[in-house]
């Protein structure tokens, strides 16, 4: 079901505690990992890690209620080796890859196009930088929903699954920035 009964737009300071619920409820309760200092640094400080850096970005989705129920954010690192398989590290490089991170929805809130929302946002954020060349992001394909949401949107370039001993089995997405239909 779509619904237009929400706002997506640009995190501001006052947007970051509710954002920050939003982020550490799901990794507590859909990646049921709690928070894990070396991933999560940016959850707990996301203006740090995306208000204030130019190139980077928080979007919020906002309720008519006015209750945040969803975030997406990008910035400029690219996936780091390790923990990520050297050559996904080499294909996205800081500072030319836009990293999509932490596109989150309040279960009670999906299934309304939100999720897809925030990326078209993100995505016309990139293009409209012009200093990118790729898009990344990675999934947890354990979390309910998320593998299937990318497939529909990205380009897998490595499924972790599928090496010896699994990696961290993490797949790995690329999404096309040419032509996309959220870009302005």
């Amino acid at each position: 079901m779509r619904t237009t009964d929400y706002t997506i737009r640009t995190a501001t300071s006052a947007d970051v505690p509710p954002a920050r619920a939003v982020m550490l409820d799901t990794v507590y309760r859909d990646f049921r990992t709690g928070y894990v200092p070396r991933w999560h640094g940016d959850v707990i400080d996301p203006a740090g890690a995306y208000l204030t850096p130019a190139r980077h970005t928080l979007l919020v989705a906002v309720a008519a209620d006015g209750e945040v129920v969803g975030t997406g954010a990008l910035d400029s690192r690219g996936p780091a080796h390790p923990p990520n398989p050297p050559h996904v590290a080499e294909r996205f490089p800081s500072g030319v890859t836009a990293q999509l991170r932490r596109i989150y929805v309040r279960p009670e809130h999906r299934r309304r196009g939100l999720a897809r929302r925030l990326v078209d946002e993100l995505l016309a954020f990139a293009v409209a930088d012009g200093g990118y060349r790729a898009v990344y992001l990675h999934t947890d394909p354990a979390v309910t929903g998320a593998e299937p949401f990318w497939r529909s949107l990205a380009k897998v370039v490595h499924d972790e699954r599928e090496d010896a001993g699994g990696g961290q089995g993490i797949v790995h997405f690329e999404v096309p920035m040419a032509g996309w239909r959220g870009a302005r």
